[in-house]
């Protein structure tokens, strides 16, 4: 499929005006230009805007003895017959970033509105980031953080009992890495993986990295500049944790939804997970979108997004629905 007129011209744009990773030296100043570009005019069209119907509460909380900024999105009218609360279900959304960079607020506009359509309460975390923080250390937090969403499921005003795990990019990877953790500690109990164009495979090459080597906004270069920064000393590992696609076994997982952008460097990790996935009786849904990679964090230019959120609200629909 042919990728539509804005995002073309968004391509150019980005091949023009982008700064390699593996240029940057200084990680904190570049995580701050673009949460700082993420709250500018032009970025709120980028990047899109909470849902008006949605409750955005921005939190600190502490997990494991560290403490994380969490944003928590619910539905205004979530108010039941009684004036109180309704306890919803819960889904952990893990933001993307190369494992490098990113932060919640840059998902804000999915997360919101994945929360308008199904009621849910979802939950999007900070975590920490490499270099400074290497691998495992996002591992670590996102399988904290998720057992920190089933333990406060009251507070949240959710049910620990219709959970879900959602990421994009380096999020799809953690999120696909705490559902088999979830799996082989006995819980939380998933109804559901929502996996975004996941990054699942940290030490082999696979075809779509050369097919489109040079695409916006991820490029095959800066792909793997990622993965080295992300695994520092452990550059090299085998470690399933780094790659899940990897894991000994994939059976026993929840019913999954995976997105895939067709001009990605990572186009082919979500399709070869999903076939992992079936390969291990996984009940497995995957969607493929005339879409650059990052797609779903900037519905201002690629029309996409919409019909990938329209897709994924559906499917949590129906996985919280079977409970």
């Amino acid at each position: 499929m042919s990728l539509p007129l804005s995002t073309r011209v968004f391509a150019l744009i980005e091949h023009a005006t982008s700064r390699p990773i593996e240029q940057v030296t200084d990680f904190p100043a570049r995580r701050a230009a673009r949460l700082a570009l993420q709250r500018s005019p032009i970025g709120q069209w980028l990047f899109g805007t909470h849902d008006p119907a949605v409750l955005v509460d921005t939190r600190t909380v502490e997990v494991a003895g560290r403490r994380h900024r969490v944003i928590v999105h619910r539905r205004i009218d979530a108010l039941g017959g009684g004036g109180t609360l309704e306890s919803a279900p819960l889904v952990l959304n893990l933001h993307g970033g190369g494992w490098v960079q990113g932060n919640p607020e840059q998902s804000a506009w999915f997360a919101s509105r994945v929360a308008a359509r199904t009621g849910a309460v979802v939950v999007s975390p900070a975590y920490r980031l490499a270099p400074e923080d290497p691998f495992p250390a996002a591992v670590e937090d996102a399988w904290d953080l998720l057992r920190w969403v089933h333990d406060h499921a009251e507070e949240l005003h959710g049910d620990p009992d219709r959970m879900a795990v959602m990421g994009d990019s380096a999020g799809g990877g953690l999120a696909a890495t705490v559902a088999l953790q979830a799996r082989d500690e006995g819980g939380p109990r998933l109804a559901a993986q929502v996996l975004v164009y996941p990054g699942v495979e940290a030490y082999d090459r696979w075809p779509s990295e050369d097919e489109f080597a040079e695409a916006a906004v991820l490029t095959s270069a800066n792909m793997r500049s990622f993965v080295r920064l992300y695994l520092g000393e452990e550059y090299g590992t085998l470690d399933w944790r780094a790659s899940p696609i990897r894991a000994e076994s994939h059976a026993d997982l929840p019913p999954t939804f995976v997105v895939v952008a067709d001009h990605d460097p990572l186009a082919d990790h979500g399709r070869r997970y999903a076939q992992k996935l079936r390969e291990a009786g996984v009940d497995v849904s995957v969607e493929e979108y005339p879409a650059l990679h990052g797609f779903i964090s900037l519905p201002g230019v690629h029309p996409a997004a919409r019909t990938a959120l329209a897709d994924v609200s559906d499917f949590l629909d129906r996985a919280f629905a079977s409970l």
